[in-house]
């Protein structure tokens, strides 16, 4: 039996209706315009290409757009000028700085700079904390995706067996958290894991969140399992013609899609989720900010 595809493109296409409906009541009825800033240093082409498409998003959405795009030698200094000058911009409720900065800048102190009520990536101590304990606020953005997917997909998460593999601060540690709330029972697993694939085999859901390509094993995925695979890898395809490339994940799919019960595609699986829980976070400190509660089809 073929596993469940799960379409995160085409569930991101309606969690942008709900951002958009709620962008819209948020002018109709406080006069309010949530807005993103997006900063970007230096010239990173797949950068570019990332931050362009949330501007895009952000304003087909009713909101406003902000971005600043700096030269590859801008000074750390004027890099934390600009932050502290959007962290007291009323027309700013979020700010992004896209990552990596060149290596003359120390991403933690751009971090650091950042307001927490503006921190739409989740990544100052402060939301990091808020999510542990579960205050309202923004959520990481991949985790937050993933989230809703296996929402969508399985109702209720509780009493199910969860299986972070990674261990990022940008994935598998928030994610990890998330499911906690969940009320699911939680192992947190890595490169490091004794029995590794031992460990997957008991599991309910496997979020996969390595970056190493095709590391998740078909036979690692116990069936009926659901599988959120977060990893985007480029990799050399030689039958598309000279330098090409293409996307693969972290699970090798062509052999868990005969196992699992569900599982995401790379791409079009948590990659279009991304943006759209960036926008979604976006409504949330906005609402925030100015005494409002966050809608609850946004967040967890």
């Amino acid at each position: 039996m073929t596993a469940t595809i799960i379409d995160g493109k085409a569930f991101a296409e309606k969690l942008r209706g709900r951002v958009a409906s709620h962008v819209e009541r948020l002018k109709a009825e406080h006069g309010i315009v949530p807005g993103l800033a997006v900063v970007i240093v230096g010239e990173d082409p797949a950068s570019q290409v990332y931050v362009s498409s949330k501007a895009k998003q952000t304003v087909e959405l009713g909101m406003a757009s902000f971005k600043h795009e700096l030269p590859a030698d801008t000074p750390e200094a004027d890099l934390l000028a600009l932050v502290h000058k959007l962290n007291n911009d009323p027309q700013v409720h979020g700010i992004l700085v896209q990552m990596p900065v060149p290596d003359h800048i120390d991403p933690n102190k751009v971090i650091d700079a950042i307001s927490p009520d503006k921190d739409v990536d989740c990544f100052t101590p402060a939301n990091v904390g808020k999510v542990q304990i579960g205050l309202p606020g923004p959520v990481s953005c991949t985790p937050l995706g993933c989230l809703l997917l296996l929402r969508e997909h399985l109702g209720s998460l509780e009493g199910l067996n969860a299986v972070v593999i990674g261990r990022s601060n940008l994935v598998g540690k928030p994610m990890a958290q998330l499911l906690l709330r969940e009320n699911c029972t939680v192992t947190i697993a890595h490169s490091r894991t004794r029995d590794l694939a031992e460990v997957a085999r008991r599991a309910d859901i496997v979020v996969a969140a390595v970056g190493r390509p095709l590391m998740v094993k078909g036979d690692w995925i116990k069936p009926g399992a659901t599988v959120i695979d977060v990893g985007i890898n480029r990799v050399p395809a030689p039958e598309k013609g000279e330098g090409k490339t293409r996307l693969i994940g972290d699970v090798d799919f062509a052999a868990a899609v005969e196992v699992a019960g569900a599982i995401t595609p790379v791409p079009g699986g948590v990659g279009p989720m991304t943006i759209a829980c960036l926008l979604a976070n976006t409504v949330t400190t906005a609402s925030l900010i100015n005494g409002l509660e966050p809608p609850k089809d946004l967040t967890v």
